[in-house]
């Protein structure tokens, strides 16, 4: 017989995988910042927009999971 989950307990686990989705982004961003400091300036424009494309797929994420909520 399966559990089923309470919206509070649905909410907590959708905001930890959201909150390390946000993690890997800034990682990656930071990432990518250190490359252009140190002066390896194509390859660290290319991880920030990596890390901007992981930016924006959180926002959508987010976005879809708050208009099907409401």
């Amino acid at each position: 017989m399966k559990k089923r989950l309470t919206q509070a307990q649905e909410f907590e686990i959708m905001k930890l995988v959201l909150d390390k989705f946000l993690w890997v982004a800034i990682v990656i961003c930071g990432f990518g910042f250190w490359k252009l400091y140190s002066g390896e300036f194509t390859e660290g424009i290319y991880i920030v927009l990596a890390g901007a494309i992981v930016f924006v797929l959180f926002m959508i994420l987010i976005i879809k999971e708050y208009e099907f909520l409401r």
